[in-house]
């Protein structure tokens, strides 16, 4: 089987766990017989592809004037655009290409807007919307050029949904869309239309929806109306990386807590800091570790600042790689109290390293996790108490890391992709 698979990001370059998922699947599917051509906006060029072809978007040509294409861009109403596109034109010279056309009043011919090639920046920046939009015009012509060398088409989280609504249009092949989070993930009940509209679109024209949970599923069905026969719950899994066997250093004798993600609303990383709070006035020997980067850590910054602990709260900034293990084999305890979390890869990457977890009631991954700690994201009281219990009895604490391993052991991609590849089966 042939699969034209579209994502945002692929290791090593990553911003969260949406390139570890698409990695860690795409690798077992390869043991499923699956073959995997993975289309990304920005490709570096160091991708793995012992197992994946990687298809650069910034280096295909396009040649708008298709009906497809032209039906494509009636539907995207969220974005104008109205200037010729150059070869690899960067995101910031279009814009300013863009304007001075604007000014000058001159008219293009529409079908000449996104002829040529494009370099994606493949980032989360302030043109997102439009590259989502090019992407998508790409991806039409990806799947014109390896005509008959697919059988599916599977497009990964909201980015890349017009791109799979134009690769089935292009070529006629069935469409899988990968549900990873929504947008009432990220944003609450405060969404982003423009997101929800994408997220529902893809959905509707998808022929079957992949939910990484049990959870979003819901989400998908009740909230956005998805027929609920067209959704599957596919579990995430971990892949366990071969250790070199170095043990860290770690510098200190104090326990070490930490948190790492996102540092945004969807991660709850402010209650972390409240639970800090309340464990150090009984616990003095402990040290908090917020690990990652988002719009939240000026607000975080200042709350530790005012509780008084910044002596015993560390801030490391985005961790990725070999980096991410380190913290995690310095670790005696792992917290997520995300808020909404579709499911959360990290815990069973804590679990693999020998570290107990404590994870919030709202997360997707607490669906199959028996030996994790699990409260309510508000409930900053019961996080600090499993936290210090954790921290106070080694017994408890050792009980949850083994049993932890053990179950997540057992927690395989391979299991991932053989219910991936059956969703795929019931395309054709």
């Amino acid at each position: 089987m042939r699969v034209l698979m579209f994502g945002w990001e692929f290791p090593p370059h990553i911003a969260g766990g949406l390139g570890t998922a698409c990695y860690g699947l795409t690798r077992a599917l390869a043991k499923c017989d699956v073959q995997v051509t993975f289309v990304m906006p920005h490709a570096y060029g160091d991708e793995d592809q012992r197992f994946v072809r990687v298809v650069n978007a910034s280096d295909v040509e396009t040649s708008f004037g298709e009906t497809v294409e032209t039906e494509l861009w009636e539907k995207i109403t969220f974005i104008h655009v109205d200037s010729n596109m150059t070869p690899y034109i960067s995101p910031e010279e279009f814009v300013s290409e863009s304007e001075l056309h604007r000014r000058a009043g001159v008219e293009v011919d529409r079908r000449d807007l996104w002829r040529g090639r494009y370099t994606f920046s493949g980032k989360y920046g302030a043109n997102l919307m439009e590259e989502v939009a090019r992407y998508a015009l790409v991806a039409a012509q990806v799947a014109r050029d390896l005509d008959g060398q697919f059988d599916v088409v599977h497009a990964h989280d909201w980015l890349t949904y017009y791109a799979g609504i134009a690769a089935k249009r292009a070529s006629g092949k069935p469409l899988v869309v990968h549900m990873h989070a929504t947008e009432f993930d990220r944003s609450g009940e405060n969404v982003n239309q423009s997101v929800y509209n994408i997220e529902r679109a893809g959905m509707e024209a998808a022929d079957r929806v992949i939910a990484v949970s049990n959870l979003t599923r819901s989400i998908v069905v009740e909230k956005y109306g998805i027929a609920p026969e067209k959704v599957v719950t596919v579990h995430n899994a971990v892949r366990f990386a071969q250790s070199d066997g170095t043990a860290v250093e770690r510098g200190v004798d104090d326990k070490i807590v930490t948190f790492l993600g996102r540092i945004t609303y969807q991660k709850g990383p402010d209650y972390f800091v409240e639970a800090s709070a309340k464990v150090l006035k009984k616990l003095p020997n402990v040290r908090f570790v917020m690990a990652g980067s988002g719009d939240m850590l000026n607000h975080v910054i200042r709350r530790v600042a005012r509780l008084g602990i910044a002596d015993r709260f560390h801030f490391t900034g985005f961790l990725k790689g070999d980096d991410v293990q380190k913290m995690f084999s310095m670790s005696d305890v792992y917290v997520m109290p995300s808020v909404s979390e579709p499911f959360g890869i990290s815990p069973l990457e804590a679990m693999k390293s020998n570290v107990p977890v404590i994870i919030s009631k709202q997360s997707g991954v607490a669906e199959v996790l028996d030996y994790a700690v699990k409260v309510d994201y508000w409930d900053v009281d019961a996080m600090a108490d499993a936290i210090y219990a954790l921290i106070k009895y080694p017994a408890l604490s050792d009980m949850f890391a083994k049993k932890g391993l053990e179950e997540v052991t057992g927690l395989k991609w391979d299991n991932a992709a053989a219910e991936v590849k059956q969703v795929y089966e019931s395309c054709l």
